[in-house]
C-alpha cells in the first residue's frame, strides 16, 4: 500500500459526499412548484399596479385642487412677495380652523395643569410624557392626554417647561376664572 491510496480514498468519500449533496439538492428544487410562485407573482405584482394607479389618481386629483398654477403634483407656483404682490387669495380649505390654536381658551384641566406645572406642584417625568406630582395635592385624571394636549399646542416644551404661549394661556384662563 502505498501513501497515495489513502489520499485518493479521502478524495474519493468527498467526491461521492458532494455528489449525495447535489443530488438532493435537485430533488428539493423539483418539488418546488414554480406555477404557485408565478400566480402569486402575478398577484403581487397586480396589487402593485393598482396601487401606483391609485396614487397616479390621487395625485392628479390633488393637482386639479391646488388650481391653474399646479404643477401637477399639488405644489402651486411660488407666490410673489413684497408690497408689489398681489392680495393673497383665500386658501379654501376646510380644515383650516380644525387644530388646535395656542391661543385657544385652556380647558378646566388643562388650566390646572398649566398652574400646577408653573407652580411646581406637577412636573415632567424625565424621559416620559407623563406628569408626575410634587408634594401634596391631587393628581392630573388623565396625565398622558393631558401632555399632549399641551404640547399640540405649545404651550408645554419638551422638557416639561411652560412656553410663553403656556403663560399667556394661564393667563387667559385665570381671567375668564375670575369673571365666573
Amino acid at each position: 500500500m502505498s501513501d497515495e491510496e489513502p489520499e485518493r480514498n479521502n478524495f474519493e468519500d468527498v467526491a461521492r459526499a458532494l455528489a449525495d449533496e447535489v443530488s438532493r439538492a435537485v430533488e428539493r428544487l423539483s418539488q418546488i412548484d414554480v406555477d404557485e410562485l408565478a400566480r402569486t407573482a402575478r398577484a403581487e405584482g397586480e396589487r402593485a399596479r393598482q396601487w401606483v394607479e391609485e396614487l397616479g389618481q390621487w395625485l392628479r386629483d390633488q393637482g386639479e385642487a391646488a388650481g391653474s398654477t399646479s404643477f401637477g403634483f399639488g405644489f402651486g407656483a411660488p407666490e410673489p412677495v413684497g408690497p408689489d404682490a398681489p392680495p393673497a387669495r383665500p386658501v379654501d380649505d376646510p380644515l383650516r380652523e380644525a387644530g388646535p390654536h395656542p391661543l385657544d381658551l385652556p380647558t378646566a384641566d388643562q388650566g390646572r395643569a398649566l398652574a400646577a406645572l408653573d407652580s411646581g406642584r406637577w412636573r415632567l417625568e424625565p424621559g416620559t410624557s407623563a406628569l408626575a406630582v410634587q408634594g401634596d395635592g391631587p393628581g392630573p385624571s388623565d396625565a398622558l392626554g393631558l401632555v399632549r394636549e399641551l404640547r399640540v399646542r405649545d404651550w408645554l416644551s419638551a422638557d416639561g417647561e411652560l412656553t410663553l404661549a403656556g403663560r399667556s394661556a394661564l393667563e387667559r384662563w385665570l381671567e375668564a376664572a375670575d369673571r365666573t
